[in-house]
Formats: structure tokens, sequence, C-alpha cells
């Protein structure tokens, strides 16, 4: 299994900047997506972005140009950095990793996830 804990939520002012963490535990060796989801009040979880081992990044429609996503050099950690925030981005920000079972099996694995209030 593989654990998530996030942080890094708050408040913020929007036009402002906020990063989030993700620091992953257990079978993290299995891991092969590291990412972000969020989910706003009334709407479906969505897509913020996720990032491989190699490096390959994949964004939601919302975050491109404004969000980065990176990992630490374990690996083991990711960060969402949130710039240019709007009030539609506030939601639950929710830490996500894939990890591959076998050759066609993966296990999806969520955080509790992080509330970002975007607000003045």
């Amino acid at each position: 299994q593989v654990q998530l804990m996030e942080s890094g939520g708050g408040l913020v002012q929007p036009g402002g900047s906020l990063r989030l963490s993700c620091e992953a535990s257990g079978r993290v060796f299995r891991v092969n997506v590291m990412g972000w989801y969020r989910q706003a009040p009334g709407k479906e979880r969505e897509l913020v972005a996720t990032i491989t081992p190699g490096g390959t990044t994949n964004f939601g429609y919302s975050a491109k140009g404004r969000f980065t996503i990176s990992t630490d050099n374990s690996q083991n950690t990711w960060y969402l950095q949130m710039n240019s925030l709007r009030p539609e981005d506030e939601a639950v920000y929710y830490c996500y990793a894939r990890s591959q079972v076998s050759i066609e099996g993966y296990v999806e694995h969520w955080g509790q996830g992080t509330l970002v209030t975007v607000s003045s």
C-alpha cells in the first residue's frame, strides 16, 4: 500500500500563490504516476496535474500556464505550485498516486485532501 499525506492548503487572495506538498510512504517503488486532482463543491473531481518519475507532465485545462508540478530527488514527495490563483480554483485538492501492480494492472491511491480557499 501507499499512504499519501498532503500539506500546504489554506486561504490565499486572488492573484496569489500557494504550494501544496504530498509525501508518499509505503510501497512507493511501484508508483509510476504522481499528481493532483481537485474537487469543488457540486462538481466532479478533475485532473490538475500529473508527473511521472521520468518527468513527463500532464495538466488539466485550468492549470495550464499557471500551475507547475515537481518532485524531490527521492520522488517520494511532489509539489504543486499554484500561481495567479482565481476564485474558481477554490476546491479540495487531493494528492494522487498510481502504482503498477502487474503488466496491465494498477492501483490508485488518494490522500485525504487539503482545502484551498481563494478569497479576498
